[in-house]
């Protein structure tokens, strides 16, 4: 995946903006609708010309690990759907995005109050983030979808003790979903500025000769008590479960979580801070 380009989407679920203490951060930023995200923003970019942003051109991805920071203590899971997707061109602007397979995914983050733009906060070498290596099928993105019976789990393990880290939460609960999200991520696409918190992912595509394909993560769910008081350490786990809530309890995916141990069909992402 080293020439996808990997964006997020900020502010698309209800409520998690302003546990990360990050809400000050779109004052600014004008939306159509209460309930619409914020922006999207790069947290990689296969591309050697990105000047003050070439940190994102660092493959950020791991299956197995998180790497600390060496500037920063204040580390948090950030537990989301990933969506693996192609991206149609014409005339160099995005006409389509389609989502072929999803995944669990953990847009790990430090804590940067002062920071300029979101995507500051988001890499900061290999090993900063994670993606499943269990990608799942997907068989369309509409109402009725596959998506749509799962749910998002999290959990934080240290010193063989397991808590859990966000609220399980539907993925239909995303504020912007189906068609309405993709649609919406076109047009950032194409059309966000470089203003505030965000880039102008636009350029960013141009820079990196227009990829075929994106990992897409569409927002972090929020935290319990727990996630929102605690933060990574070295030696940590971090247990972000996509699994389907019609085939599994949380009772279940938590014993497994315990185990570290989830059934094939389960997206699973085990990471260790090292």
């Amino acid at each position: 995946m080293e020439h996808f380009i990997g964006l997020g989407v900020a502010g698309n679920f209800a409520g998690h903006l302003e546990q990360a203490g990050e809400a000050a951060d779109f004052v600014k930023v004008k939306t159509v609708e209460a309930v619409q995200p914020k922006a999207i923003f790069p947290f990689y970019v296969p591309a050697e010309n990105l000047g003050d942003y070439q940190f994102l051109s660092t493959y950020p991805l791991s299956n197995t690990a998180i790497n600390f920071p060496t500037d920063a203590d204040n580390l948090q899971i950030e537990p989301e759907v990933a969506l693996i997707c192609t991206i149609g061109y014409q005339d160099n602007q995005v006409v389509s995005l389609t989502p072929t397979h999803f995944a669990a995914y953990n847009d790990c983050s430090i804590r940067r109050p002062n920071a300029n733009k979101i995507c500051e906060k988001k890499n900061w070498g290999a090993s900063s983030k994670g993606l499943s290596a269990t990608l799942l099928e997907l068989d369309n993105f509409n109402e009725g979808s596959t998506l749509d019976n799962y749910n998002i789990a999290c959990f934080h393990k240290r010193n063989g003790e397991l808590n859990a880290y966000g609220i399980d939460s539907p993925a239909v609960e995303y504020s912007y979903f189906h068609q309405k999200l993709l649609d919406w991520i076109v047009d950032r696409m194409n059309n966000q500025p470089d203003e505030g918190p965000m880039n102008n992912i636009a350029e960013m595509l141009k820079q990196a000769n227009y990829p075929a394909k994106a990992i897409i993560s569409i927002g972090a769910t929020r935290y319990t008590p727990f996630g929102e008081t605690n933060f990574l350490q070295v030696g940590d786990m971090s247990i972000v479960v996509v699994y389907n809530a019609k085939k599994y309890t949380h009772s279940q995916i938590e014993e497994m979580a315990k185990l570290e141990t989830f059934s094939e069909d389960i997206s699973a992402l085990i990471q260790t801070v090292r």
